[in-house]
Order: C-alpha cells, then sequence, then structure tokens
C-alpha cells in the first residue's frame, strides 16, 4: 500500500475510490480490493446497493467503505464526489474508473442526447475525476485503473460511440502511463471482452446476446484487472480469444473489419 501524500495531513485516510461500483465488474473490484487490505470509497448512482455492498464488506471485518452517490454523467457531480472525500478526512491514492456504458444501434436513429451520455460519462467523467485526483495520486505515488473494452481495438458499427470512447481510453491511459513512469505512479488500462453483466441489457442487447458469444464472468474480469494494476502493467486483455482480437484487429484491413464487426453487432440487436 501507497503512503497518504503530505499535503493530505498525517491523519488523512487513504483510500482506494471505485466508479460504478453497485454492480458487476465495479462490485467485484471492490470486494477483491476490500480482501486485500484496500480501504475503499464507493460511488456509483444507487445508494440502496451501495449501502448494501458496504455492509457487506464491513461484515467481514474489513473497514467500512466511505459511500458516495454521484450520477457522473452529471458534471457537477465531479467536484461534489471530491468534496465528499475531502469532508470525510480522506484522500484517494488509488482511482479505479470503472463507470461507464454503451447504446446498440445505427448513430442515425439512436437518441441522440443519450449517445451524448456515453460520451459524457465514459469520457469526460472519466477525464475530469482522473485530473482532478492526479496530484494527490502522484503525491501518494498511486495507482490508476481505467475499465474500457476489447472495443478499444476495434471501429464499432452499431456502437459507434461506445467503441470510439473506449478507444479513447485506452489512448488516455496508455499516454498517462507514459507521463507518469518516473513519477511512481502507475496506470493500467483494463479491456475486457464480453463479460456476463448488466452492460447488455443497458445498451439494448438482445436477451440471448450472451449465451451466443463466449464470454467471463464479472469475478474473472476484475482478478486479471486488479493483478494487471498491482503489477503495474499498462494494459490488461483477460482471456485469450480477446487478447487474439487485439493482436489481430490493426493487423486486418480495416474494411473486412468494419462489416465483421458491423454483422456481429447487427445479431446482437434487442
Amino acid at each position: 500500500m501507497t503512503q497518504p501524500s503530505p499535503s493530505a495531513g498525517p491523519t488523512s485516510r487513504p483510500l482506494s475510490l471505485i466508479t460504478g461500483a453497485s454492480d458487476d465488474i465495479g462490485r467485484e473490484l471492490a470486494r477483491l480490493m476490500a480482501a486485500r487490505g484496500h480501504d475503499l470509497a464507493l460511488a456509483a448512482r444507487s445508494r440502496d446497493r451501495l449501502e448494501s455492498l458496504a455492509d457487506d464488506i464491513a461484515a467481514t471485518g474489513r473497514p467500512r467503505p466511505l459511500v458516495l452517490v454521484a450520477d457522473l454523467a452529471d458534471p457537477a457531480a465531479i467536484e461534489n464526489l471530491v468534496a465528499g472525500v475531502e469532508a470525510a478526512g480522506a484522500h484517494v491514492e488509488i482511482l479505479v474508473n470503472n463507470a461507464g456504458y454503451g447504446l446498440i444501434g445505427p448513430a442515425r436513429t439512436l437518441d441522440r442526447r443519450n449517445q451524448l451520455g456515453v460520451a459524457d460519462l465514459n469520457i469526460r467523467a472519466l477525464t475530469d475525476l482522473t485530473l482532478r485526483l492526479l496530484p494527490g495520486i502522484v503525491a501518494a505515488r498511486g495507482r490508476i485503473l481505467h475499465v474500457a473494452s476489447i472495443g478499444s481495438f476495434l471501429p464499432g458499427p452499431y456502437m459507434a460511440v461506445y467503441y470510439a470512447s473506449k478507444a479513447y481510453v485506452l489512448s488516455f491511459g496508455e499516454a498517462l502511463s507514459k507521463e507518469l513512469e518516473s513519477s511512481g505512479v502507475t496506470v493500467t488500462t483494463l479491456c475486457p471482452g464480453p463479460t456476463v453483466t448488466g452492460f447488455q441489457a443497458r445498451a439494448g442487447m438482445s436477451a440471448g446476446t450472451m449465451s451466443k458469444m463466449p464470454s467471463m464472468s464479472a469475478r474473472a474480469v476484475a482478478e486479471a484487472g486488479y493483478a494487471g494494476m498491482m503489477a503495474g502493467r499498462r494494459v490488461v486483455v483477460p482471456g485469450w480469444r480477446n487478447k487474439l482480437v487485439s493482436i489481430l484487429a490493426p493487423l486486418t484491413p480495416r474494411g473486412l473489419l468494419l462489416g465483421a464487426v458491423a454483422r456481429m453487432q447487427e445479431s446482437r440487436k434487442g
């Protein structure tokens, strides 16, 4: 574990902040990190789910996580989130940017505001929170974990905004890892493939989508991401099929890749 930053004061509580912590990969990361001795701050929209998760963690004998209810799609939420950490006499030494979602369908017919919401949460909120907390993380010689997607390596017809947003997350994470390599801070970007979560339902995919493709559990993805973060790896792609996609996609002619992804996404639409 890293040491508290000098600017935080000698009694400031060092926390690992996880966004999108109420469900799926975020929830599994929270359970895993608590079990490994990390003191947590949990952020998401659902107070009930966060409080339940915090209670479960406290019941294991670990410190009860700080619960921060926030809709990060709201630009004001970042300021309130940071203020909530400070009001608790704490500072963030590890940041896990897990919150995000996508929508399936043609960009021309999907609701414009909803598509902008994807970009706002997946790009703006992630960037804003990272930049706001970065000075303290550097002072603590901490860590950052971004949760992106195997879609980071591909163009995404019928999920155009989501795939593009995750390409941004990967590029941003890799660039930061280079900038910070002499600071003692590591930046890891996790790029999972199909994972059994609530993502598919929120995206508007058909109910049988996950049964049609090889997939991983949220727990397995969380374990891979955590191990990669603690090892200081720049990019983590869990699962051999996903690793193969990440290697072959940049080598495949773009026209062929676009057609293949388009056909795959059309088969997933609800």
